[in-house]
């Protein structure tokens, strides 16, 4: 008995993977202002998981801007990233179920990493001490990250309407919306990228 393959989005599946377990949490944890200090085992996993993904796709999409790219941090990726994609750190992402607007990259500068990075570095080196790092704020922002990073390094798939399964909590604004479709395999999402 034989098994077809073809190729698939393995970053985007993770992603929604990761969402997934997100939208999860907000059954315990409500998107609330009041419980953005809010941190737990299991933010603390979801802040792991969705800010290791970051640190792979943007290797990534560096070497889709610059094949011969040597960028191995999130400083280096800054420098290859931000003058190819101006749009990059100003990219808003919106939960609307939640009423929430996001923009994890905005405080993106070459000597200094997103908060959400740092607290996740924080929290992965010294949890010890800084645990409470891992929030709800830095964790919501850190998959938002990823799902920017993914529209950029999918830009042509997003753009077509080729990003399988639509994201459950996550959508971009109006300025990024290329409008839905239903096609063979379900409803799509076009973007402007």
């Amino acid at each position: 008995m034989g098994i077809d393959r073809q190729p698939t989005l393995l970053h985007w599946n993770y992603f929604l993977a990761i969402e997934e377990d997100l939208a999860k949490l907000s059954r315990y944890v409500d998107f609330i202002g009041n419980n953005d200090s809010t941190f737990s085992l299991e933010i603390a996993r979801i802040l792991f998981a969705a800010s290791s993904e970051v640190d792979v796709v943007l290797k990534q999409l560096c070497l889709v801007i610059n094949p011969a790219s040597s960028a191995e941090n999130i400083n280096t990726y800054f420098n290859e990233i931000t003058p190819a994609i101006p749009t990059f750190c100003g990219f808003k992402v919106l939960i609307p179920r939640f009423g929430l607007t996001l923009e994890p990259w905005i405080d993106w500068k070459a000597a200094a990493s997103p908060e959400w990075w740092k607290a996740y570095n924080k929290v992965k080196h010294e949890r010890h001490i800084h645990f409470d790092k891992a929030t709800l704020k830095n964790c919501l922002n850190s998959v938002a990250a990823l799902y920017i990073s993914l529209l950029h390094l999918y830009k042509t798939e997003a753009t077509n309407g080729d990003l399988m399964l639509l994201p459950q909590l996550f959508n971009v604004t109006d300025a990024n919306f290329g409008g839905t479709g239903m096609g063979r395999w379900g409803h799509y999402f076009r973007y402007n990228i």
